[in-house]
């Protein structure tokens, strides 16, 4: 099989028949690609989390239920009015009003996977509609088939062998002369019930099945051209960068770059495929290439922020000189399936920061109650919001004499409410107030960067 790229493209990429016109424009202009994937249309997940949770009284239901059938049936008209394609969207449709009601009655996570699924499953029905009708032999593929996870509704984790053999066997003999359009975000377990890997995820999926089929390239379309030194909307100065390490993208991606999934690039990594960022609303601007090794490797790089941190800080006398404590309180966050970012002790406290960005597809939070009462048992529990995550983002950055001072210098103005710098050579992260994540951005970015 000769070398083939995967293309994934987001949800405002996909909007609309237009915006799905230019991904296919993208698509066949580069032979080379031969797998597809989707995120939703834009702003349908954020629907069908709303409908998924339940809450809503009839009448906000209706409405919600109104604004999805919209999107599809402005696309659809667009396309025609395509039977076979009007009549598995509106059967979807139907599937969400019946899983809405039930949401009502009772909700849990499988209910909500399997409803939240459905943005995917529409988008590409009707894409390949799109293809098809462009004279395309393009096929549409489940990826509840190719996808093996575990049962963790609404933050599954994959299966990466048995993935693998799935798509294998049910993709790799139609590569060579038929464009495969698959779903981002949704898989399903041993038992064949619909999983969603976290919000994002759709990122992560192209990767998987990059990594399972053995492609050269990874393409990711969204609404900027490439990675920035900063997000421009923040700091209007911010440059794209034209190629970056793997190192350096998983740092930014896992700070706060919304670019690229946190996982993404764990795929590409093990197989050394390179990632390609570019927009689709602009593919001629160009982008950024993402590989193992760079010409250039700058002390800093770029500037990453991530809003909606926790903090959390256990104390407890039992620290004092005393072995095992940590190991409870990881034990308890690993019972919960909950990853820490940064982390600080003293002798008789440990602070660690949670991501809230990072919550299940359902919308549940990584701090709930549970993990708060078993915590509260081994210790006193004292938990911090409003706070941001800025992440400086560079190379060799504690080999290099001068590097603190630079860097406290231009925050001299700002209160540092945590700081982590040392574990990794390619970032120094700064936990401070929200509200001042800004202005501390556009700091960081003006006295190192420009």
């Amino acid at each position: 099989m000769n070398p083939f790229n995967v293309a994934k493209f987001g949800g405002t990429s996909v909007a609309n028949a237009a915006a799905m016109n230019n991904c296919a424009n993208i698509v066949l202009a580069n032979p080379a690609t031969r797998l597809v994937v989707l995120s939703a249309s834009s702003g349908v997940t954020n629907l069908l989390v709303a409908l998924a949770q339940g809450e809503l009284d009839e009448g906000e239901r209706e409405a919600q239920l109104g604004k999805l059938a919209d999107i599809q049936q402005s696309i659809l008209q667009d396309l025609g009015q395509p039977s076979e394609a009007s009549a598995i969207i509106h059967g979807l449709l139907g599937d969400i009003r019946k899983m809405a009601l039930q949401a009502t009655q009772q909700t849990d996570a499988e209910l909500a996977d399997r409803l939240i699924a459905c943005g995917e499953l529409m988008s590409t029905r009707l894409f390949t509609e799109l293809l098809c009708q462009r004279g395309v032999k393009a096929q549409w593929q489940d990826a509840r088939q190719l996808l093996r996870t575990d049962s963790r509704f609404g933050k599954a984790s994959v299966d990466l062998g048995a993935s693998r053999v799935l798509c294998q066997q049910a993709l790799a003999p139609l590569l060579g002369d038929t464009l495969i359009i698959t779903q981002g975000f949704i898989g399903a377990d041993g038992d064949g019930r619909t999983t969603t890997l976290g919000r994002g995820g759709s990122d992560y999926s192209a990767a998987l099945f990059a990594e399972a089929l053995d492609a050269a390239t990874i393409e990711i379309w969204t609404d900027v051209p490439g990675i920035y030194t900063t997000d421009p909307r923040l700091v209007t100065r911010a440059r794209p960068i034209p190629e970056i390490s793997f190192s350096e993208a998983a740092e930014m991606a896992t700070f706060g770059a919304k670019v690229l999934h946190p996982s993404t690039l764990q795929p590409a990594v093990r197989r050394d495929i390179p990632v390609f960022v570019g927009s689709s609303k602009d593919p001629q601007a160009g982008g950024t290439w993402i590989r193992a090794s760079t010409q250039s490797s700058p002390l800093f790089r770029a500037v990453a922020l991530r809003r909606q941190q926790v903090l959390v800080t256990l104390h407890s006398l039992n620290m004092f000189h005393a072995y095992g404590f940590l190991a409870e309180v990881f034990g308890i966050l690993a019972r919960h399936r909950i990853s820490v970012d940064l982390i600080t002790t003293s002798e008789v406290s440990v602070s660690l920061t949670l991501d809230h960005t990072g919550s299940q597809s359902n919308g549940e939070p990584v701090l709930g109650d549970k993990v708060l009462a078993e915590l509260g048992q081994l210790c006193k529990v004292n938990v911090e919001t409003g706070l941001a995550l800025v992440a400086l983002i560079g190379n060799r950055m504690s080999e290099a004499t001068g590097v603190g001072s630079r860097v406290f210098d231009a925050m001299r103005d700002h209160n540092i409410r945590m700081i982590c710098y040392g574990a990794s050579a390619h970032n120094l992260c700064f936990l401070v107030n929200e509200g001042e994540a800004n202005q501390i951005v556009n700091r960081l970015h003006q006295e190192l960067l420009d």
